[in-house]
């Protein structure tokens, strides 16, 4: 499984404190000390059984100051267990389950969409799965013991990629980095079992026990297909030995979040300079796209080595290799026994997770990810009020305000990155909110009984309409997630922030909402997406989205030394005895994370100061306490330690309680709100600031 190198920065794919400060009465315990506006609790019903869902997620006997995570959300994390069927559990998962529920509605009732309910029956006929075996991929498991050389290598994989099977490397279409209107192809490296190259090159125990568990699990999944157990425990040696080679020569993580390491315009010609007796034309015109010229190639380290790896394997290395990775793909949608295989690997051994969901909610999230503005345009219908998208395009104008009025307070920056940032923020464009203006016609997508051709139909059109894009202008109406999602991204080459519908729901944000709530939810959300657009991988873009230098070189220097700040920060804080964050696979997140929360709360004082102070939700809390509770408690959620080791790794996001703790440690405003002293724990006397 590779790393994704797209630049699409993501809201959503935790703090150990020591030594307490004593509690004390704040304003949180002490509703005397609040203004006169905020006196009145609230009278109508459902905001008081709003009220009454943030106390309850609340432990009060904690002290804000000391540790906001377990004050905000300690209610919730003595009340809630992780279910058997998940490695975590949080209030987004909360929501992502209301939202599938809802997708479920649709799909089982009478004015479900067409193809996607065809989709989801074939996938909910578990005999009908059953009795195929291994009929559906049959003929890509004769076509892998065919391959004898490099030529059928490539056409290999080409057939492979379009039906979503990740081996070797991957391909995907996007902008040009530096010519950002033109979409063009971009190479990556990939072609793993494991989550990530650490997993192969690890030393110690625990690393190699989970290699050995890999290796295991490969075996049994060929005794499956037929392949005796003595035989089978060869090949999946000789794959796990394949595979570390991959991971040789595969950049770290970490490394690919610069943009400008990952971008190498090479075209065909370039990628055939690589390695020249690698058959690229093979390749492109297996694809059925042989025309396409314009190409980045992400790793280029990664594409010179490959061939080698392939000849000191040997091929009937390769050819098992192809086998496995046909059947690691395919397994969650065929026969029984290759599903719990599969689950009892990546589920059970590396997320923990003690039980495989039960079918719908498998086939739900299927038909989702294989038509998802099919499904998505009968959610947005069922789910999304009608004015929702107007209150939530309100509060992204107040962020931006919020963002312009704070740069002025930056004393780091030079007048002229000054003015050059705030000209980008103005062409950030916003205008995606809920679900898309335009939506994908599926009409060549032929589906039918048959679950695991539904799969490939699908693959296989979304595929071919992505590569058909290359060298075409970009089309700025296209969106990367489904309406249902509950997620947001900012993406840098289109300068642009994406809302889903799926994420403009509570505890993130409802029309009905005090405003308080809804800056600590959805405002955070939008602060943290603007602010990507000025983390370190997105301040390389400018506003146009183009890949070029455009800081002046002092304010650059001074904005490396307080990213750096932030890298030590979270590289200090442990998430298990002996695991602590990577501050610096997490550090656009954390920008984001440390921007978001001061937007949120600097928007909502221009939203009081224009329409006036609120009264107040929760008797026990002041609105701009309530502000920063409502966000933390939109992070609150456990994790299993098999599930939390691998994010760690792989996740550029920080886990819950440091994406709580972390931000609100340099937080003025809220050291103001909850009158933390210097020196306690959510109070350091170091604190970093970026925006």
């Amino acid at each position: 499984m590779r790393p994704s190198l797209r630049p699409r920065l993501c809201f959503a794919g935790a703090l150990l404190l020591t030594g307490c400060a004593p509690h004390r009465a704040t304003p949180a315990q002490d509703p005397a000390t609040a203004p006169a506006a905020g006196e009145a609790a609230p009278a109508d019903p459902a905001l008081a059984a709003l009220a009454e869902e943030v106390q309850r997620n609340m432990n009060p006997a904690a002290d804000p100051c000391a540790d906001f995570f377990e004050y905000a959300c300690g209610g919730w994390l003595a009340r809630v267990e992780i279910p058997a069927d998940k490695a975590r559990w949080g209030r987004f998962n909360e929501l992502r389950e209301r939202n599938r529920a809802t997708l479920r509605e649709i799909l089982e009732g009478a004015d479900a969409p067409e193809k996607s309910k065809k989709v989801y029956d074939a996938c909910m006929n578990e005999a009908a799965i059953d009795a195929a075996g291994l009929a559906p991929i049959e003929p890509m498991l004769a076509a892998a013991k065919k391959v004898r050389n490099e030529r059928d290598l490539l056409a290999f994989a080409a057939r492979a990629h379009e039906q979503g099977i990740g081996l070797l490397f991957g391909l995907y279409a996007d902008a040009d980095y530096q010519d950002p209107n033109l979409e063009i192809a971009h190479l990556v490296q990939g072609g793993l079992g494991l989550p990530d190259r650490e997993y192969y090159l690890e030393e110690g125990e625990s690393a190699e026990a989970l290699r050995k568990a890999y290796a295991d699990h490969i075996a049994r999944m060929f005794v499956l297909a037929g392949t005796p157990e003595a035989d089978a425990k060869k090949k999946a040696a000789a794959i796990l030995a394949f595979e570390t080679n991959l991971a040789r020569s595969s950049t770290a993580r970490r490394d690919l979040r610069d943009p400008e390491k990952r971008y190498h315009r090479l075209d065909r010609a370039g990628l055939t300079k690589l390695d020249r007796k690698l058959p690229w034309k093979t390749y492109f015109e297996t694809l059925g796209h042989p025309a396409i010229e314009a190409i980045n190639v992400a790793t280029p380290a990664f594409f010179e080595d490959l061939r080698g790896h392939v000849r000191k394997a040997g091929w009937k290395t390769v050819r098992a290799y192809l086998t496995w990775h046909v059947l690691r793909a395919s397994a969650p949608h065929l026969a029984k026994p290759f599903a719990e295989e599969n689950f009892a690997f990546y589920g059970k051994t590396l997320s923990g997770q003690q039980k495989l969901e039960d079918r719908w909610k498998r086939c739900v999230d299927t038909t989702d990810a294989l038509l998802p503005e099919d499904l998505g345009k009968a959610y947005v219908a069922r789910a999304f009020a009608g004015d929702s998208k107007a209150r939530a395009r309100q509060m992204v104008e107040y962020i931006e305000r919020a963002f312009e009025a704070g740069l002025s307070d930056l004393p780091w920056m030079d007048e002229a990155t000054r003015a050059a940032a705030v000209a980008k923020m103005k062409k950030i464009s916003n205008e995606k909110i809920g679900y898309p203006e335009k939506w994908i016609d599926y009409g060549p997508v032929e589906v039918g009984d048959d679950h695991m051709a539904n799969v490939v139909a699908a693959r296989a059109f979304d595929f071919h309409r992505r590569m058909a894009r290359v060298g075409k202008p970009v089309d700025r109406t296209q969106w990367e997630m489904s309406p249902p999602t509950v997620n947001a991204y900012y993406n840098p080459t289109m300068n642009e922030m994406v809302f889903p519908a799926g994420i403009l729901q509570p505890p993130f944000f409802h029309r009905d909402f005090t405003m308080a709530m809804n800056f600590g939810g959805i405002g955070m959300v939008v602060g943290h997406e603007l602010t990507h657009g000025f983390d370190d991988q997105g301040r390389k873009f400018d506003g146009d989205g183009r890949l070029r230098p455009w800081w002046d070189d002092a304010a650059v220097t001074k904005f490396e030394a307080r990213a750096a700040c932030v890298e030590r920060q979270y590289a200090g804080y442990e998430v298990q005895p002996g695991l602590a964050l990577d501050g610096k696979l997490t550090l656009g997140e954390n920008i984001a994370d440390l921007g978001g929360t001061k937007l949120a709360a600097r928007g909502y004082a221009l939203y009081v100061a224009d329409h006036g102070a609120e009264p107040r939700v929760v008797p026990s809390l002041t609105n701009e306490q309530l502000l920063f509770v409502s966000f933390a408690q939109i992070w609150c959620g456990k994790e299993r330690p098999e599930i939390e080791r691998v994010l760690v790794r792989t996740d550029p996001h920080s886990r819950p309680r440091f994406r709580v703790n972390g931000p609100l440690q340099d937080h003025p405003g809220f050291w103001a709100a909850f009158e933390c002293a210097e020196g306690t724990p959510m109070h350091p006397e170091n604190v970093c600031e970026v925006w």
